[in-house]
């Protein structure tokens, strides 16, 4: 049972609470022993948080979850993951995650609340709402950050704010297009996500095109911002801006693709994705640490 509940927290996707470690790097604090320390606090906190959420969603979709031919594997829709022992620890882990958010700092406490009523309120409501849908799971992506800045005490930057909130929309944008268009039967996949039935598959790629593009576009404009240039005391920047842009082409073609997989879970699979995410995250340290000029 306890590799059942492991399966249902998603480790695998605890990857985007790095978004909890970006104020961090982004501060010039990486080297910062107790900041450090802290900032991996935070990112443990919030992937207990988000391993609540998943486990909760999973409660909410059963009937949902059965009748999808990838989901109804899952633990919980399964049988594997009795619905006692999920909902229990479902409830012992957000009670842990946010009693230790409350100890470490008010602020963080209120974000980490914030992304678990935001994300009760998508599973009960929110997730047949178009458009919204998509905004409460960027939502999600923007508490991350400030999460990450309240616990170091530093004030998150407007660009990374902006960046991150383009950035997930494009991402939840891309998701929506490809479930929509990877769908062999649209009435049974609005069975299985009402939300679907409400969203036209050439409004979504006209909206993924514009996303994509404010994605490149907001993230040169904040390589070549006056305030990053200043605060990092380097244009230098503005080379990691291909990486940027491979990131963005190489998910469009993941979503393009009418596989049965997720184009946010095929991402992180993606070999040509991750090394460019590794050389952009290279990149960024060694420009800001270490050849600022």
């Amino acid at each position: 049972m306890f590799v059942a509940l492991l399966q249902s927290l998603r480790p695998h996707q605890w990857v985007k609470n790095f978004f909890v470690v970006a104020p961090l790097l982004f501060s010039k604090n990486l080297a910062d022993p107790k900041l450090l320390v802290l900032s991996g606090i935070a990112f443990v906190l919030f992937s207990l948080l988000s391993g609540s959420v998943y486990l909760v969603n999973d409660i909410f979709d059963i009937e949902k979850d059965k009748l999808h031919p990838r989901k109804r594997y899952r633990p919980i829709p399964s049988g594997r993951l009795p619905m006692m022992a999920a909902r229990s620890a479902a409830a012992l882990l957000i009670v842990i995650s946010l009693g230790a958010s409350l100890a470490l700092d008010l602020s963080f406490f209120a974000a980490a609340a914030s992304y678990l009523i935001i994300n009760l309120a998508y599973s009960l409501a929110l997730k047949h709402i178009p458009l919204v849908d998509v905004f409460s799971i960027a939502s999600g992506f923007l508490l991350r950050v400030l999460a990450g800045s309240y616990a170091i005490k530093v004030f998150p930057s407007f660009w990374l704010l902006v960046c991150t909130f383009v950035l997930a929309c494009f991402l939840g944008f891309g998701k929506r297009a490809h479930e929509l268009a990877a769908a062999v039967d649209l009435d049974k996949a609005k069975e299985q996500r009402p939300v679907l039935g409400k969203y036209r598959l050439s409004h979504l790629i006209v909206i993924l095109w514009i996303l994509a593009a404010a994605t490149c576009g907001v993230y040169v404009l904040y390589t070549l911002s006056p305030h990053t240039q200043s605060f990092f005391g380097t244009d230098r920047l503005l080379y990691t801006s291909p990486f940027a842009a491979i990131g963005v082409i190489r998910f469009l073609w993941l979503v393009s693709r009418h596989a049965d997989e997720s184009p946010t879970d095929a991402m992180l699979r993606d070999v040509l994705f991750m090394v460019n995410l590794c050389g952009w995250a290279v990149s960024v340290v060694l420009i800001i640490y270490f050849f600022p000029s």
